[in-house]
């Protein structure tokens, strides 16, 4: 009798393995697609308005903070940048030209996006033409840490371990309602991020949910079996 709990004991230990296995598996999957900084706009049509959101994540391997973010700009001419607490911003511009080359968010002392966080940084512009805009990011930290998101990404080819954050563009129907309302000037005045809903993926969502509901069936089998050997 000793020997058949201990089989099944020994088998119910094995699920439970198994299960945290394909979980950890599960989550490691998901991870790159929240690992880069990345580009987001609520609309895409060349030459029109938009607001672009700049995900940006902490992952510092040292615990230290992002303490500057640096997005360089396809020369646009139009800019505005969102005022986010705790965050200053600052565009650099080619007054000649009449355009802004690049802007660049500094946190307060003190403030900046902490380890295994992120930030969303919210920019209003005139989109230029084309199929695209990249804009490659610098990311400093507390530490001196630099990490440069500029690589571009072939097409069809592996993405690269720093892909420089880009927009598809293409045509969309606009109308006056879809116009967005800057909320900030440009000027470097004391500024930070509204808070907002951490991304979210349905896929991995229901790996993980999935994966929890075997281990907890797994558990109570395992603890009915020990139960039943003492």
């Amino acid at each position: 009798m000793r020997n058949s709990s201990n089989s099944t004991t020994g088998k119910a230990a094995r699920v439970i393995a198994g299960v945290s296995t394909l979980g950890a598996i599960a989550a490691l999957a998901a991870a790159p697609a929240w690992a880069h900084v990345h580009v987001d706009a609520d609309h895409t049509n060349p030459g029109g308005d938009a607001i672009l959101t700049f995900s940006v994540p902490n992952e510092s391997e040292k615990g230290a903070a992002t303490t500057e973010v640096t997005v360089a700009l396809p020369d646009l001419t139009e800019v505005s940048a969102e005022q986010i607490p705790g965050w200053t911003a600052r565009l650099d511009r080619n007054v000649a030209a009449g355009t802004v080359k690049s802007i660049t968010w500094t946190a307060a002392p003190g403030a900046g996006i902490p380890p295994d966080q992120f930030a969303l940084f919210r920019v209003a512009v005139m989109l230029p033409t084309g199929d695209s805009a990249s804009f490659p990011t610098t990311q400093t930290y507390g530490d001196g840490t630099i990490v440069r998101w500029d690589q571009a990404n072939p097409p069809g080819g592996a993405e690269p371990e720093h892909p420089a954050p880009t927009l598809a563009l293409g045509s969309e129907p606009k109308s006056p309602a879809d116009k967005p309302s800057p909320t900030v000037s440009a000027s470097p005045t004391p500024v930070a991020s509204p808070t907002a809903p951490a991304p979210t993926s349905d896929n991995t969502s229901r790996w993980l949910a999935g994966a929890a509901l075997v281990i907890a069936a797994a558990s109570v089998v395992l603890t009915l079996v020990t139960r039943r050997r003492s």
